[in-house]
């Protein structure tokens, strides 16, 4: 019989919390979205978010742990939401798979082990919501030698995969992050996962700085402007970029500073740089499958950038062998992919199957990931 589970999502773009309650078979086959919730994060939380994503600041042990609290009873609410809307009751969903938010990602760094963050209180959502709950997915991959990241691929390859062709998928959040499935009868094969390159953070940053608005509204402000040539290069040289996977980054790298870096001495018009920042993002999505995907003939988009019709019709320009589909299209809505992603890793959890893949994040092996919080 399938089971409910409830994943939660709150991603780079930091634009809110997205959740739903999904069905699947013991095997974690036979996916069903049963409902979709979403909420803004408050103005407040979401300022102290992105000034912990960078070390500044006084005492930030204590205001990490608050904005933790703060951000669980945001992901309680979206609970409820759920539990509203599709009608099921909490006793028929056997746990919560949720993600945290991540401040820090400096994985195999400093003592070949590094660490990742992310902000949560699975202890405080279980008590709030009366549910078991299943969090810090990361950590078993990090200790095992891998990245810890990215951990979608796997649910990937189960949802979007064909046994007939290879197929990628690209994630467009606030990092941008690529899968490329096999052939599910080309045995031999494996998934490949990493990230590829800023996807909206860096936009939405430009976009508030200069328009006072959280995201650049279907690509519209972007597609008004100029690319700017030599402005495109130098973001196109940042190393990360020529890195081999496995490879993984966040704001750690991606962030004001180091577009205030690359932008020094440049006398563009705003509207040209987000017309730049936009082509950056495709054209490092778009290198990325051709160097490493070349036998994809379908990328399949998710994420709010999937959204965004400027960025989907650059990829398609800059990919015309390749069919450039929303997520959509595929049987799951952009902006539930990586909340249903959740869920499904605390489905394995909870059956003890591995949800990593070590051609993904570089780990020594398959290991199960997440720890429990019973209710």
């Amino acid at each position: 019989m399938a089971d409910c589970y409830v994943g939660l999502m709150s991603g780079t773009s930091l634009d809110g919390v997205d959740g739903v309650i999904a069905r699947f078979d013991a095997d974690g086959s036979g996916l069903a979205v049963q409902a979709h919730a979403s909420a803004p994060l408050p103005t407040d939380l979401r300022a102290e978010l992105l000034a912990l994503n960078t070390p500044a600041g006084a005492d930030e042990l204590h205001r990490a742990a608050l904005a933790a609290n703060g951000l669980v009873r945001v992901y309680a609410d979206v609970v409820d939401q759920l539990l509203a809307t599709a009608r099921i009751e909490r006793s028929a969903i056997r746990a919560i798979g949720t993600h945290g938010q991540t401040v820090r990602h400096r994985p195999l760094e400093f003592d070949g082990v590094g660490y990742t963050v992310q902000l949560n209180n699975p202890a405080l959502l279980a008590e709030l919501t009366g549910l078991d709950v299943v969090a810090e997915f990361r950590v078993r991959d990090l200790a095992a030698g891998g990245q810890g990241a990215p951990l979608v691929p796997a649910f990937h390859r189960a949802v979007f995969g064909r046994p007939d062709e290879a197929v990628a998928v690209l994630n467009l959040g606030g990092i941008a992050n690529l899968s490329l499935i096999p052939a599910s009868s080309d045995i031999e094969a494996s998934v490949v996962g990493f990230d590829c390159g800023p996807a909206n953070a860096l936009m939405d940053h430009w976009t508030g700085l200069h328009r006072g608005q959280p995201f650049d509204a279907d690509g519209r402000w972007a597609a008004g402007g100029t690319v700017q040539p030599a402005l495109l290069t130098a973001l196109l040289g940042e190393p990360f970029l020529a890195k081999l996977p496995p490879k993984s980054t966040g704001r750690d790298l991606f962030n004001p500073d180091w577009l205030a870096s690359r932008l020094a001495g440049c006398a563009a018009e705003p509207i040209d740089i987000q017309a730049t920042l936009a082509e950056f993002t495709v054209r490092a999505a778009a290198d990325a499958l051709q160097l490493f995907g070349p036998a994809s003939r379908r990328l399949i988009v998710c994420g709010g950038g999937a959204l965004n019709a400027h960025l989907m019709a650059r990829l398609q320009a800059l990919l015309p062998q390749v069919q450039v589909l929303s997520s959509a299209d595929c049987g799951l809505l952009p902006l539930q992919v990586e909340a249903t992603a959740f869920a499904w890793l605390a489905q394995a959890a909870l059956a003890r199957r591995p949800g990593n893949l070590p051609s993904v994040t570089g780990a020594r092996g398959p290991r199960v990931l997440g720890a429990i919080y019973p209710a």
